[in-house]
C-alpha cells in the first residue's frame, strides 16, 4: 500500500470559529495552529498546506496564568543601530489585542515560508463580532 500524500489542489480548506473569552492563551494558541497547518485531518501532509481557516473572536478576554501579564514583554527592532524597544503584553492588550494572539500562533507554526502562508488564514477579533459570517465558520470548543 501506498503512502497517501495531499496535493494543494486536492484540498477544501473550511472555516472554523474560536471565542476566546476566557480561554488560556497557549492552549488556545495550540489548537489554532493546529487546525491551521492541518493536522487534525487524516490527510495532513508536512510539506502541502492542508489546514483550515481559523476566524478568533473577543481576543482582548484571553487569560493568561501567573504573572505573565506584568513580567511579557514584546521585542520590536527597526533595523538600525539602538533601534530596539520593548512593549509589556499589558500595554499591547490595550492597544492591539489581536497582536497577542497572532504572535503566540506565529510561534507554534513551523518556520518556513509554508507558514507564513498558513498565517493568512489566521482572523482574529478583538471584539464579539467578525466579518466572517458568510462562509459559515463551524464553532470549535477549546
Amino acid at each position: 500500500m501506498k503512502t497517501f500524500l495531499a496535493k494543494k489542489e486536492t484540498v477544501q480548506p473550511k472555516w472554523h470559529l474560536i471565542d476566546a473569552d476566557g480561554q488560556v492563551l497557549g492552549r488556545l494558541a495550540v489548537k489554532a495552529a493546529n487546525i491551521i497547518r492541518g493536522r487534525h485531518k487524516a490527510s495532513y501532509t508536512p510539506h502541502v498546506d492542508t489546514g483550515d481557516y481559523v476566524v478568533i473572536i473577543n481576543a482582548e478576554k484571553v487569560v493568561l496564568t501567573g504573572k505573565k501579564e506584568e513580567t511579557n514583554e514584546y521585542m520590536f527592532f527597526s533595523g538600525f543601530v539602538g533601534g530596539e524597544s520593548y512593549r509589556k503584553l499589558s500595554l499591547m492588550r490595550e492597544k492591539h489585542p489581536e497582536f497577542i494572539i497572532e504572535h503566540a500562533v506565529k510561534g507554534m507554526l513551523p518556520k518556513n515560508r509554508l507558514a507564513a502562508k498558513m498565517l493568512t488564514k489566521l482572523r482574529v477579533f478583538a471584539g464579539p463580532t467578525h466579518s466572517h459570517e458568510a462562509q459559515n465558520p463551524v464553532k470549535v470548543s477549546v
